[in-house]
């Protein structure tokens, strides 16, 4: 069974109503699950206190700031390809909430770092390129919105995104890439499972966990709003013709 038949928007609506009916509460009980724990069940931290609580919120929107452009690079290229609107659809979808998560995780790694570095931004070259990328979701959605024609617009944007992941590369290998600055090295990596205390790991494991599914439901959502949008459209467009 080819996983192209779920590019028919037909079928598309059908699955991801169902998904979302399933993975909706999931995502509730996760994030207030991981949230809940981290902030009000973990002991502070030896040198950075209660600050680094704030690792429940900058990690899962950190991971998902760099991981929602790499999403929209997939569904852009499927474009480019395979010309199926549904994918063009879910990175447009995609867009504001991976550009929710990146400012998210921007201010949030201000106010974790300010107490750390004594000052809460520095042109650090992984904070740098993890800013940039958020100005590239700017540019992504208001090149969406700028162009009428939407395929045209697909195309666009596509070029755009395949330009913008050198750095959405580069934010989520800056800690392995440049080894000067002030950001510390990664929280997680899957050479060494863990760089926490137990006592912040699962609670963290469970965040991230609410956080993808929240990522998902949302796009679910947008996409699923998107194909009604192009539908009433293309409904308005007959009738102006009729």
């Amino acid at each position: 069974m080819s996983i192209w038949k779920y590019a028919n928007p037909v079928l598309f609506m059908k699955t991801s109503g169902g998904i979302l009916r399933v993975l909706v509460p999931v995502t509730a009980v996760l994030m207030v699950t991981g949230l809940m724990w981290g902030f009000f069940f973990t002991p502070p931290e030896m040198k950075q206190g209660s600050t680094v609580k704030i690792i429940f919120l900058h990690v899962p929107t950190a991971m998902l700031g760099i991981n929602a452009w790499l999403m929209m690079l997939v569904a852009s290229l499927i474009w480019l390809i395979r010309r199926h609107h549904v994918s063009a659809l879910a990175a447009k979808a995609a867009a504001p909430v991976g550009a929710t998560m990146t400012l998210a995780a921007l201010i949030t790694g201000a106010i974790w770092g300010e107490p750390m570095w004594g000052t809460w931004w520095a042109w650090d070259p992984r904070l740098t390129s993890f800013l940039i990328l958020f100005l590239f979701y700017l540019g992504y959605m208001a090149l969406w919105e700028a162009i009428d024609d939407p395929d045209t617009a697909a195309d666009l944007t596509s070029v755009l995104c395949l330009v913008g992941s050198v750095f959405a590369i580069l934010s989520r290998y800056a800690v392995n890439f440049w080894n000067q600055g002030l950001h510390q090295g990664p929280s997680l990596t899957i050479a060494q499972k863990q760089h926490v205390a137990d006592a912040y790991w699962y609670p963290l494991m469970i965040s991230i966990g609410g956080f993808l599914c929240f990522f998902v439901v949302m796009v679910l959502l947008r996409t699923r709003t998107e194909i009604r949008a192009r539908r009433l459209k293309a409904l308005l467009a007959r009738e102006r013709m009729a």
